[in-house]
């Protein structure tokens, strides 16, 4: 149902809603053609029910939910749980959530509501009667539903909402907005032209009511001050820009403070507040409409002339003039009230003068902006206005003609806050003595007239510049002046803009001084090389080879994705190669696009969150190297194999602190490969790291992934191995003697010897590396997601220590392994799960000082229906050491570990078999046993409650060497078979006690072995002293 009311202010829409509230449960409101209808809403939710008040319109509670400023339908239930003031734990699964979401490198515009918050937000409000208030700043209708809003079809709820985006919008097509809505029941809106100026101005006043509710911290001012600031920039739009074809109301910020509507301290931050949240969006007539009816109002603040207008004398504060004559509408002298006046002339030839007498009254102006005029740049009419604070030429002309004082004093440069200059070729108001009167100048813009070496002009004056631009000059610029230190002294500097600089070859080296730099723009700088040392303060960057973006911004933020040029006319080559944003702490917000030639980035050091490659980097088709450590708040890498197809090396840090001096150097042997060199704190980054690995298409991706926070780990800097430092499969015998422990002085008084000197654990990193140690965050989780692909289908080594956690690998994954390392995890239960198969590849496995592991390999079926699946047949050594939990090692479903030549296990006190059957097993397992054919050295040490090495028979005819100590239970040996012709027997090294107890048979004998040797170190008798401490 869609109907038109004729109300004319607040107070009668609010009684309005109100009164419908008995007969429909979802109302939209329109305002007044779009405009208005947030501060209606907000009445609304602000009124208290009385004695008098109908049982319908009695709500046990109301919720205003604000989306103006939209995110995403998360973002709804984000404000909603706010409103309720839910627990904190429920806030924190949003939190955690939007953080899952960067990680996975999701959009944002995307993201969903979360049922175990709708949940929550349901049986908080099931049993109560709501009003739901909603600022819905999307483009579409929003199901509250989902969120756990109950909805209003199935109760006594109510829910009434307007579309109230970024924009304060005005427009006449109703149904367009109407067939937006799904569930909605009723939909009102009132006509704007049916409003009176003054009633128009009650509802700026109270629309600036609601822009200092969402802004309760930022914008503490009266309100009267914000309307005035809507009203001007709704004036602004008015006739000027359509024009001069040149957006000036994109200056409003500037504009508001110099023409005094802002006054206080905080005037910038206010300014540039607001400057956010006024945005008008209007259809032409109805703009028309309103502005005329303020015109006609006698106490109109502004007067907007065009076309075939007269001029009327009044008091107006702001005033606009389109002309196509000197006559300027019949005015002969700016009126003494005015504080802003902005006079746009049609291009003609000549261009056309101003009036001779036109400033002679102008004691309040502050802002003053003149288009295509003409007049004596040696003494311009306007040095008259000794309060002027924004000066804006575009266009204007030098007319010798005109007279003028010959010892003109320029006054009203030394109040001059902001001064624009676009083709305009003032070199009288750009030497160095008026620059030296500009004292007080905050911004200074020029396009068109000035290259980038005038900043050498710059030098020593301006002392309090905050934002400098100097575009798209038309023709180069000489300088004798040395442009190096051009930005020593600019302390207070902000923006610096150079776009369309093609001739500038290199940034001035003092750049790195300018200390409060937050923006640079090098949009179009075609001649630049590379890029590098700029100040730390530095927020955003911005590069585009295409050309200068049409408007610029007033913050220190990116130019607009519309205002962007997406190609080019000419064929001009983008020279740049290397851009290295290192050391930029604050840097967040970056844009390169078109640049063809790029062949590094270095973004080290900065805050960015997201690199997305589709949005922020683009069409950068020959980059090889990107640079990202130190990045601690780095969460999210989006790219794809074609945005990138050359990149050759990535290298990612996100520990806090972290500079890399040393660059990993590409392999010379692997030109083509891609290699990525990661250390993560967050496990969940390996989302970003593998998706790139898994999509490369150019063959294998060499990788060192290394998740932890630790400071100790400095693989960063070392990519490839040295010579000296490599360690090949001959070196997995080399020894590392084990610390004797807190008792030792007490055993040694016993004459008890040394522990036995234990295997290094593997060094070689292969390839593929993985490695996972203390300070990671989310390492349990993402075993089950991109770290546990990565480890499972990917690695062929990886190194797991220091860690908090039950599982180590990832279940159903075919295994690349070739070694594996594992120390120092308390926690883990079993290292591989039982589902666990295809361990085809791997060669080397070394475990220590598990606490609580009972296996690992837990037992399960790897049989399907063509047979037994995967084996150890590459595993070559099997090391464990300090595992006291320990119930047994493998399960056995294979006849034979054909490859394993060493088998070496000490201190795990609760091992009673090495080797113990499977669920599923060939049938021949137990009568003909296990062969390890290669097998050479068992070294077995502390394992009290070993019974068995082998469940089953063990076969393991090569054996050398066997050394047993403390295997008191130990009953059988291995089965090495007769050694004829003279072949040397295995070596055994074992305690009498252990020898005579052991178990034989007719082909497995004491003879097949060499004499033993026995220790003469064990079961000595203790001393009569106390050895607890």
């Amino acid at each position: 149902l869609l109907q038109r009311l004729g109300r004319k202010d607040v107070d009668g829409a609010t009684e309005t809603i109100n009164l419908l509230l008995g007969n429909f449960k979802v109302i939209y409101f329109d305002g007044w053609n779009g405009f208005g209808a947030s501060s209606v809403l907000r009445s609304i939710a602000a009124m208290l029910p009385s004695r008098r008040t109908p049982p319908e319109q009695v709500f046990d509670k109301k919720i205003l939910i604000d989306c103006s400023k939209w995110k995403n339908k998360r973002g709804v239930q984000r404000a909603i749980a706010k409103e309720l003031q839910l627990d904190r734990s429920i806030m924190a699964i949003l939190d955690e959530q939007d953080e899952d979401d960067d990680f996975w490198g999701r959009d944002e515009s995307s993201r969903c509501e979360i049922d175990s918050v709708s949940q929550v937000i349901d049986r908080t409000l099931r049993d109560i009667k709501l009003m739901m208030i909603f600022l819905n700043g999307s483009d579409d209708e929003v199901d509250v539903g989902p969120m756990g809003i109950p909805l209003p079809r199935y109760g006594d709820n109510r829910v009434i909402w307007t579309f109230s985006g970024s924009y304060m919008s005005m427009h006449h097509n109703q149904s367009k907005v109407a067939s937006k809505l799904r569930s909605t029941e009723f939909f009102f809106y009132c006509s704007i032209e049916e409003l009176t100026s003054s009633q128009f101005r009650g509802l700026l006043h109270q629309q600036a009511g609601s822009i200092v509710a969402r802004n309760p911290c930022r914008l503490d001012i009266d309100q009267t001050i914000i309307a005035d600031c809507c009203l001007y920039e709704l004036f602004l739009h008015y006739n000027f820009h359509t024009v001069t074809k040149f957006d000036w109301v994109s200056h409003a910020s500037n504009y508001w403070i110099c023409d005094g509507i802002i006054q206080w301290e905080r005037a910038r931050d206010i300014s540039n507040a607001l400057h956010l949240e006024i945005n008008w969006k209007c259809d032409a007539s109805l703009l028309d409409h309103v502005l005329k009816m303020f015109m006609e109002h006698s106490e109109s603040p502004f007067l907007a002339i065009k076309d075939d207008d007269l001029y009327e004398e009044g008091p107006y504060r702001w005033i606009s003039v389109t002309s196509r004559d000197a006559e300027v509408h019949g005015m002969k002298a700016i009126p003494a009230e005015a504080s802003s006046f902005f006079l746009a002339f049609e291009i003609s030839n000549p261009p056309r003068a101003l009036p001779g007498e036109f400033f002679d009254y102008c004691s309040k102006l502050g802002v003053l902006t003149l288009y295509c005029c003409a007049f004596n740049f040696a003494s311009p009419s306007f040095l008259k206005c000794h309060g002027l604070r924004f000066l804006g030429l575009d266009h204007c002309t030098d007319d010798k003609t005109i007279g003028g004082e010959n010892h003109a004093v320029w006054l009203c440069l030394s109040s001059l806050w902001v001064l624009d200059l676009r083709y305009t070729d003032w070199n009288e108001i750009l030497s160095k003595e008026m620059l030296n009167l500009m004292k007080n100048i905050r911004e200074l813009n020029i396009e068109g007239v000035r290259g980038w070496q005038y900043t050498t002009d710059l030098q020593g004056r301006l002392p309090n510049l905050q934002r400098l631009r100097i575009i798209k000059p038309t023709c180069q610029w000489e300088t004798s002046e040395d442009v190096d230190n051009s930005s020593t002294d600019k302390k207070s500097m902000e923006i610096l803009d150079l776009s369309g600089n093609c001739d500038m070859k290199i940034l001035p080296p003092s750049l790195w001084k300018a200390t409060s730099l937050r923006l640079l723009v090098l949009d179009g700088c075609d001649g630049l090389e590379s890029i590098g040392r700029l100040p730390p303060s530095l927020e955003s960057f911005s590069f585009n080879g295409y050309g200068p973006a049409s408007q610029w911004t007033e913050t220190a933020e990116l130019p607009s994705k519309q205002f962007r040029p997406s190609s080019r006319t000419d064929n001009k080559d983008v020279r740049i190669s290397k851009i290295s944003l290192a050391g930029c702490t604050q840097l967040e917000n970056l844009y390169l696009c078109g640049l063809p030639n790029l062949v590094e980035l270095d973004l080290s050091g900065t805050s960015i969150k997201i690199l997305d490659f589709e949005t922020m980097v683009v069409q950068i088709p020959r980059l090889k190297r990107l640079f990202l450590i130190g990045c601690k708040h780095l969460r999210a890498i989006t790219f794809s194999h074609e945005s990138v197809p050359d990149l050759e090396l990535l290298c990612v840090d996100t520990r806090a602190g972290i500079v890399c001096p040393l660059r990993p150097s590409i392999s010379k042997n692997k030109p083509t490969r891609l290699q990525v060199h990661g250390v993560v704190v967050d496990a969940r980054l390996t989302h970003s790291l593998s998706n790139l690995i898994f999509n490369y298409r150019q063959g294998g991706v060499h990788f060192n992934i290394h998740v932890t926070s630790s400071p100790m780990y400095d693989g960063i800097i070392q990519f490839e191995a040295t010579n000296k430092d490599m360690i090949g499969p001959s070196d997995q015998e080399s020894l590392q003697l084990i610390p004797t422990g807190r008792y030792s002085d007490v055993l040694g008084m016993v004459g008890v010897v040394p522990m036995q000197a234990f295997p290094q654990p593997p060094t070689t990193k292969f390839d593929r590396h993985v490695e996972i140690a203390d300070g990671s965050f989310y390492v349990e989780r993402e075993l089950g997601e991109a770290l546990g692909q990565l480890m499972g289908n990917h690695a062929e080594s990886l190194h797991v220590h220091d860690i908090l956690v039950r599982a180590i690998m990832p279940k159903y994954s075919s295994w690349v392994l070739r070694w594996c390392c594992v120390e120092r995890c308390p926690k883990v239960d079993t290292v591989f799960p039982g589902n666990s198969f295809e361990f085809t590849a791997l060669e080397t496995f070394w475990v220590s000082d598990l606490m609580m592991a009972r296996s690992i390999l837990s037992k399960g079926s790897r049989f399907n229906g063509y047979g037994e699946i995967g084996s150890f047949k590459s595993l070559q050594h099997l090391q464990l050491r300090s595992c006291p939990s320990l119930q047994f090692v493998l399960p056995v479903w294979v006849s034979s570990f054909p490859s394993l030549v060493t088998l070496h296990i000490i201190h795990c006190g609760n091992l009673s078999h090495v080797f113990v059957l499977d669920e599923e097993y060939p049938e021949e397992i137990t009568t003909l046993g296990v062969l390890f054919p290669k097998l050479t050295t068992i070294d077995l040490h502390d394992l009290p409650k070993l019974e068995n090495i082998c469940e089953v028979k063990m076969v393991a005819p090569a054996l050398e060497s066997i050394k047993i100590r403390g295997c008191w239970s130990l009953r059988r040996l291995p089965s090495v078979g007769a050694h004829g012709n003279g072949k040397k027997k295995p070596a055994i090294e074992i305690e009498k006690d252990v020898w005579d107890a052991l178990e034989w048979d007719a082909r497995h004998r004491p003879v097949h072995f060499e004499a033993p040797v026995h220790s003469r170190y064990y079961k000595e008798k203790l001393p009569r002293v106390s050895v607890l401490r």
